[in-house]
C-alpha cells in the first residue's frame, strides 16, 4: 500500500504480535473503564438508598440486593459470644480489625450481624484488644452492606479463643453461617456514628479509587495508540527513485 511517497509494507510475524498486544491493552483498559463504570453505578445507588428514611430489620428475613445500601434500624441486643475480627483492616496507616458481633433482633432467634468500626492492634498479635459491649436492649442504626460472594484466603485463621476462630481474614458469609446455632439475616449493618457501641466508623465510599480505575483505562488505551503509531512508522518505506 503506497501512502504520498512512503510504502507501508508490514510483515506477518510483526503484524500478529502488535495486534497480539493491542488486543491485550485495549481489553485491561475496558476492564478498568468498565470497573470505573460499576463503582459510579453503586455509588449512585448507595447515595439514592442512604437518602431513604430508614427500614426497620424484623425477624422477617429481608431480601440482600434490595436492602443493599439502604439505611436501616434494628432494635434487640448485642451477643459477643460469636463475635469476630476482621484482621488487616486499616485506618489512618495504622493496622487493626472490625469488629464484627452478633445482634439478636428483639422477638425471636434471628440474629444480624452488626459492622461496630475499626480498632487498633494490641501490643501484639497475640494480644487481642479489648473490645467492650453495651448491655441491654439497643436500638442501633446504620447502612446495609453485602458481604463479598468471593473470598480468597491465603492461610487458614487461628482459633484464639477456645474453639471459636475470632480473628478472622475475610467475611465469609457462608462459614459464619455454617458455625453458629442461630438464623441470620443475609446482610451485615454498619454502625452510623449515632448509634451506641461502636468505634471508629470511616466506612469507604462505593466509589473509592474510581479515578485510579480511570487512570489505569487510560494508560492501557494510551499504551495501545502508540503502539499503533510505532508499529505504522517502522513498517513505512520511503520510495526511493526507480524502485
Amino acid at each position: 500500500m503506497q501512502l504520498f511517497s512512503y510504502r507501508f509494507q508490514p510483515k506477518l510475524i510483526p503484524t500478529v504480535a502488535t495486534l497480539a498486544a493491542m488486543t491485550v491493552m485495549i481489553v485491561l483498559g475496558t476492564w478498568q473503564s468498565n470497573k470505573a463504570q460499576q463503582k459510579k453505578e453503586l455509588q449512585d445507588t448507595y447515595d439514592a438508598r442512604a437518602a431513604m428514611l430508614a427500614e426497620l430489620i424484623t425477624q422477617e428475613t429481608v431480601d440482600a440486593d434490595r436492602f443493599r445500601y439502604k439505611k436501616v434500624a434494628v432494635r434487640g441486643h448485642f451477643d459477643t459470644e460469636y463475635q469476630i475480627l476482621l484482621d488487616n483492616r486499616v485506618y489512618n496507616e495504622q493496622a487493626g480489625y472490625h469488629v464484627i458481633t452478633p445482634f439478636q433482633i428483639q422477638g425471636g432467634n434471628r440474629y444480624v450481624l452488626v459492622n461496630r468500626g475499626w480498632v487498633p492492634l494490641g501490643n501484639n498479635r497475640a494480644e487481642l484488644p479489648e473490645i467492650s459491649t453495651p448491655d441491654g436492649n439497643q436500638e442501633i442504626s446504620g447502612i446495609a452492606v453485602l458481604p463479598p460472594s468471593k473470598i480468597y484466603e491465603l492461610q487458614p485463621t487461628q482459633a484464639t479463643n477456645g474453639d471459636w476462630q475470632v480473628v478472622w481474614q475475610n467475611m465469609d458469609m457462608e462459614r459464619y453461617r455454617k458455625a453458629v446455632p442461630f438464623q441470620l439475616q443475609p446482610i451485615i449493618v454498619q454502625m452510623d456514628k449515632d448509634s451506641p457501641g461502636g468505634f471508629v466508623r470511616e466506612w469507604p465510599r462505593p466509589d473509592t479509587r474510581i479515578q485510579t480505575h480511570l487512570g489505569y483505562a487510560f494508560q492501557w488505551f494510551g499504551m495501545a495508540a502508540m503502539l499503533a503509531i510505532f508499529y505504522v512508522v517502522t513498517n513505512l518505506k520511503k520510495i526511493r527513485n526507480g524502485n
